[in-house]
């Protein structure tokens, strides 16, 4: 962070012209996200050789240290910075849907930067985010802070009683239900392939509150400078015939934007974290979780041997 708010002080351009740099230092010092990345392409990209999944990697790297000055500036940049960071096309689709006394469930994916597009939104509408506690806590405050600054609203990614709230007031949520979080209230449907957990919290969302549903897209432009926001017409028909069908629905929506351009995607995120029933597990476990084990182990022989003795 304190990195972060240094490059804050130098011109945007600059800022951007360190993205690329930023993003291999992160993956040198996080080599287990590294690892997560590559699985991520081969696992979803199998019909490239060596050489382009190679570069598509380089790609992903150069667009996560893009985000990761996007983020700063999303923190701590004012308003008027973004006035000509992006456009927003579709909002005559929040405000039919308004007209109707519906509230707006905006359906996007996991991209970079999804702050600094959520700051590009709010220059055009008011919206509420969702958001989840970091393991850092100085990291923590800062961005749940700046969320809670900046956005109409913000909401914890379980707490579905702020959602049915925001969205039975008529208010518009971003909500992105890609991440692999647990097996309760998800399914498995295909992405790229491949079963993948899925929530289903918004076949329940739009059940409950009658919220339309719109496909959400955020692409990065491609002098790096701002990102340009698609609204799609609300999905017809949804929820549909299972909560399955549904999420199946969804991912292959955001494997059409992912493809448009992977190398914006979140791929450090272990997306196939969990797995169906007898399927082996796709990731090895994280260092911090094996170095717990091992002490775990060292514990537990030295009790033995100290009951031995």
């Amino acid at each position: 962070m304190t990195l972060a708010r240094l490059l804050q002080l130098l011109p945007y351009r600059l800022q951007l012209a360190a993205g690329p740099s930023l993003g291999r230092l992160f993956m040198l010092f996080n080599p287990y996200r590294q690892l997560i990345m590559k699985t991520n392409l081969a696992l979803c990209f199998p019909q490239l050789d060596d050489n382009a999944r190679q570069q598509l990697r380089k790609r992903v790297v150069k667009s996560l240290g893009l985000s990761l000055v996007e983020e700063a500036a999303s923190i701590w940049a004012p308003n008027k910075f973004f006035d000509g960071m992006g456009n927003v096309q579709g909002l005559e689709h929040i405000k039919a849907a308004q007209q109707q006394g519906k509230g707006v469930l905006l359906l996007s994916g996991h991209f970079c930067s999804v702050d600094f597009a959520g700051r590009v939104l709010l220059r055009h509408h008011p919206a509420c985010f969702t958001y989840q506690e970091l393991r850092n806590p100085l990291s923590n405050h800062i961005l749940t802070n700046a969320r809670k600054k900046f956005a109409h609203c913000i909401i914890h990614r379980h707490d579905i009683r702020g959602f049915i709230k925001a969205l039975k007031a008529g208010k518009v949520v971003w909500y992105a239900p890609d991440q692999s979080q647990a097996r309760k209230d998800s399914v498995f449907a295909p992405f790229f392939g491949i079963q993948a957990n899925t929530l289903t919290a918004t076949t329940k969302l739009a059940k409950i509150t009658g919220a339309a549903v719109l496909p959400f897209e955020i692409k990065r432009r491609p002098d790096a400078r701002g990102y340009a926001l698609t609204i799609q017409p609300p999905l017809e028909n949804f929820p549909g015939e299972s909560e399955t069908a549904d999420a199946s629905r969804f991912n292959a929506l955001l494997e059409t934007q992912v493809c448009e351009h992977p190398e914006q995607y979140l791929w450090i995120h272990r997306r196939f974290k969990h797995r169906p029933e007898g399927e082996p597990k796709l990731y090895p476990q994280k260092p911090r979780r094996t170095r717990k084990m091992e002490r775990r182990k060292k514990m537990r022989a030295a009790q033995a041997r100290a009951k031995d003795a």
